[in-house]
């Protein structure tokens, strides 16, 4: 099949020069047929042709499913059920070794349609039950077929394939098989139930005529000529009535693969040539997958650039745990690199693999899509950092003026009382007490002064740089603290300084405050280029960025230094955030 651009592939060219020669075989043979019964004259030669006929409507159902969706086994199975026709309409034949072939394989065609119907939509059996109902089938079809011509003298020319006639074995073997075939049928009819309940309310509008009359088409053969007559139909319509509902089988599931509630698509092969078209915008890349693999719920992934988690094309995080029933993924690289996935329903393509070599065809332009949405996801965090940012330096504002107002302003008013009262002593003997007692309360307004630029802006951290700084902290820390430095020489640039301090102040505050830990290790390295801040306690764990304003306003500040925030807490294991922050070397 031709893509949009109209370019065909060696590969397609093929296969189309192959389904003509096979289609154009199928149909000099049904003529051969159909003008074999016609010279044998009789008013019944119509119903003789209505076997190659039958096949024919196979052939073309087959043989249009196979061009249009070539990954499909839906239209080779549909080929080999016109062959099956074609073989058992030798039996009218009358040269005696096609006749003797057509009889061996007469019921043939019912076994095949009973095989389209486990593997509609994808080709494949999907289920053990389905492979030994299908299996079934064609023992019925070749198996017990075979007293109906052993003891019937009259079932072939000159009785070549007949061992005697035996009335009551040939009575006995019609009904036996004529059980099995109900037993098959049975079983049948309970699968595909199954798949109508496991499928989604779409899918479920397509199989259900389908299903219904698939199942009656192979119905009508085993129970036609016991329920013909009591309907008031003669032998001859009760087979025309067979081979009518029979060959129907093909066309409505050939028309439910390409029309229906699955998707007309094109080969996996052609996939390359319009990847590599004008065409091939981002917006179509998942559109495109799911025509090639029949899936019109198809869905494009992207991995982050650390290829841990998902984004769809929004750049919003992909949750792959939450896939619904009958939805899977299947991860797609380049190289050695997970660069995305492809979600996909599994009742429509069973073939994990499939999907992975369609997947892998069009990595280069999933990989193209994967910055994009990257690009995207990176925005949409920038923005949303941005706005905590902010909140935060509101937040950290509006307590600083709530420590000033409340504190040090009340005391220094209380001060500046004091200070009138002097003017206001009696003698002096008590001038001095009153100047002590201004003093120390002088004294106590300094140190919460201090305090609150302290909580700022360290003195250490601007006077004596990042390590001396850290280890002041570490001092006051009430818990026993290991503090470990590696190769944190000099002055690092001050946004660099200032957010590792804070960094290790929070964590040090939230372990002592919450995490019920022992003790608690400070590591600092000077890496080429970054800076690597690690903060670990043997706690209770159970911490997240999302628990709280702290580590989520660490993590902002960190982003915005393009530096990469983790914290791993699993629950009773304590805790390690680690930080990297970028740096000079």
């Amino acid at each position: 099949m031709a893509h949009r651009g109209g370019v065909r592939s060696p590969l397609a060219r093929a296969l189309m020069v192959g389904l003509a020669l096979i289609g154009a075989s199928g149909a000099v043979v049904a003529g051969v047929e159909i003008a074999l019964f016609a010279d044998r004259g009789g008013a019944g030669w119509w119903l003789l042709a209505l076997f190659p006929a039958g096949g024919l409507v196979h052939l073309a159902a087959g043989l249009e499913a196979w061009r249009r969706r070539p990954s499909n086994r839906t239209g080779p199975i549909m080929v080999i059920g016109a062959l099956s026709w074609f073989v058992a309409a030798l039996a009218n034949t009358g040269t005696p070794v096609l006749v003797a072939v057509g009889v061996v394989l007469a019921t043939t065609p019912l076994a095949v349609t009973v095989w389209l119907l486990h593997a509609f939509p994808s080709g494949r059996l999907r289920s053990r039950t389905s492979r030994l109902t299908v299996v079934g089938a064609f023992g019925v079809s070749l198996v017990l077929q075979v007293p109906t011509y052993l003891f019937d003298a009259g079932a072939s020319p000159g009785g070549v394939l007949s061992v005697g006639h035996r009335v009551d074995l040939l009575s006995a073997g019609t009904w036996l098989q004529r059980a099995a075939g109900m037993v098959v049928m049975l079983m049948t009819a309970g699968v595909l139930a199954g798949r109508l309940r496991t499928a989604t309310p779409g899918q479920r509008r397509v199989l259900l005529p389908l299903y219904a009359y698939g199942i009656l088409a192979v119905l009508a053969t085993p129970l036609g000529p016991l329920l013909g007559p009591s309907a008031g139909l003669s032998p001859v319509q009760v087979v025309g009535l067979q081979i009518g509902l029979l060959a129907g089988v093909p066309v409505a599931l050939a028309a439910a693969v390409l029309r229906g509630g699955f998707a007309r698509t094109a080969e996996i092969q052609e996939l390359g040539a319009w990847v590599a078209s004008p065409a091939a915008t981002p917006e179509r890349l998942a559109e495109a997958l799911g025509r090639v693999l029949g899936d019109p719920s198809l869905q494009v992934v992207y991995a982050s650039r650390d290829g841990r988690t998902l984004v769809d094309g929004s750049g919003a995080p992909f949750d792959a745990s939450a896939l619904g029933e009958h939805r899977d993924l299947v991860d797609i690289e380049l190289g050695s690199r997970r660069i995305g996935a492809v979600v996909y329903d599994t009742t429509v393509v069973d073939d994990a693999e499939l999907v992975r070599g369609a997947g892998q065809v069009a990595a280069l332009a999933i990989d193209h899509d994967r910055l994009t949405a990257e690009l995207r996801a990176s925005h949409a965090d920038l923005r949303r950092s941005r706005a905590r940012l902010v909140e935060a330096g509101d937040r950290a504002r509006q307590r600083i003026a709530q420590d000033l107002h409340d504190g040090l302003q009340v005391e220094l008013v209380l001060l500046a009382l004091e200070a009138q009262q002097l003017a206001h002593v009696d003698g002096a003997a008590d001038l001095p007490g009153a100047a002590t007692r201004l003093r120390v309360g002088i004294d106590g307004a300094a140190r919460h002064l201090r305090g609150i630029v302290h909580a700022l802006m360290p003195a250490a951290l601007v006077e004596r740089g990042l390590t001396a700084a850290i280890e002041d902290l570490v001092d006051r820390v009430p818990l026993p603290t290991r503090l470990a430095v590696a190769e944190v020489d000099g002055r690092l640039p001050a946004t660099v300084e200032r957010t590792a301090y804070f960094v290790v102040a929070e964590a040090l505050t939230n372990a002592v405050k919450h995490a019920a830990a022992a003790t608690l290790t400070v590591t600092l390295e000077h890496a080429p280029a970054r800076l690597v801040i690690g903060v670990t306690d043997d706690g209770v764990g159970g911490a997240t960025q999302e628990g709280g304003v702290g580590l989520r306003g660490l993590a902002d500040r960190v982003d915005a230094l393009g530096g990469r925030f983790t914290v791993d807490s699993p629950a009773g294991g304590g805790t390690r955030l680690l930080v990297e922050l970028p740096c000079g070397s």
